[in-house]
């Protein structure tokens, strides 16, 4: 098995203060104390690594017919849409993934797909068909 390497977060030891506005190629003191812990980026893509996954040991078990029959699924429930002032509650795709009877943090914790608002029905028909 192999041995991890621990990683400490590396902080400047002198801080540029400059009381100029920074151009986009040099560095600030938010950028120089931004810190970015490397389990974010792991927790954002955990969906999708495990639908590799999945696919992956589905592949080695059924043959390559199962993950494209499964692909092609995702694809089709990705296209099905409603109308443009209402969002999409994803139904379809949760039930193909196994995450219909998942209660997980994105259930409760507001993120903001999830977010109930209300457009004017009349104004964004119109504009998604180009008339306004």
């Amino acid at each position: 098995m192999a041995q991890s390497i621990k990683v400490q977060p590396v902080m400047p030891a002198v801080l540029n203060a400059e009381p100029t506005a920074s151009l986009p190629g040099k560095t600030n003191c938010l950028s120089q104390l931004a810190y970015v812990h490397r389990l974010r980026d792991s927790e954002a893509n955990y969906n999708q690594h495990q639908y590799n996954l999945s696919m992956q040991m589905m592949r080695n078990r059924e043959g390559l017919n199962f993950p494209l029959k499964m692909g092609m699924e995702l694809f089709a429930a990705r296209q099905v849409g409603r109308l443009p002032f209402l969002q999409s509650s994803n139904m379809m795709e949760d039930v193909l993934l196994g995450r219909d009877e998942v209660i997980s943090f994105e259930d409760y914790l507001g993120v903001p797909e999830n977010y109930e608002f209300m457009r004017q029905p009349h104004v964004v028909m119109e504009k998604s068909l180009g008339i306004l």
